[in-house]
């Protein structure tokens, strides 16, 4: 897929109603969607517990918390980019703060140029973060292809009294034979004597 055809949802968190408005004008929904505004962290919290997030956006302080902590538990252990809009006097400490938790910083007041320049840094981010996603679950994928067929070649080790090398070559053999995947060999050898 192109990169202009994706779509990314996006979590507004911020009070300020006429910011969330000019903000509403510089995304669009062709690009875009869903945008769920909240106006605090609390509700933050909630909205990413129910759903997941292609970027949030915090519009910093908001009036239960400034923001900083929410901003670094977003980014953490999720797909999740994340960008904290705060006043230009905040921007050097906070950056420095939040930086090596892949938080992006920028600061207000913003223009349209400097916000879509954002928006394309957040792109660039998020899709990084697909491709190892990616990778992670395909590794995990053969992970556990590979704990299936051991768990298999010990059953034929106990049950048919072969030893490794001999179930392992089984399992390629039938696999071979089949024209299936060795996983699929192993779950069968799994329901056979288990």
């Amino acid at each position: 897929m192109n990169l202009q055809d994706r779509v990314y949802s996006i979590l507004v968190v911020s009070a300020a109603d006429k910011y969330n408005t000019v903000l509403s004008s510089f995304l669009p929904e062709s690009r875009y969607r869903p945008v769920r505004y909240v106006a605090n962290v609390g509700a933050a919290r909630r909205a990413c517990e129910e759903q997941d997030y292609d970027y949030v956006l915090i519009n910093s302080p908001l009036p239960d918390d400034p923001g900083i902590r929410f901003a670094i538990d977003a980014s953490a252990g999720r797909s999740t980019v994340v960008l904290l809009m705060v006043r230009a006097e905040f921007y050097d400490s906070l950056y420095d703060h939040v930086v090596d938790h892949g938080v992006f910083v920028i600061a207000k007041p913003l223009s349209r140029t400097v916000f879509q320049q954002a928006l394309d840094w957040m792109a660039s981010a998020r899709e990084r973060l697909r491709k190892l996603e990616t990778r992670t679950l395909s590794i995990e994928e053969k992970m556990a292809e590979i704990r299936l067929v051991n768990r298999a070649k010990w059953l034929l080790i106990s049950e048919l009294h072969m030893d490794e090398p001999q179930a392992h070559r089984y399992i390629e053999k039938q696999a071979m034979d089949q024209c299936v995947p060795r996983k699929e060999i192993a779950e069968q050898i799994i329901r056979t004597y288990t």
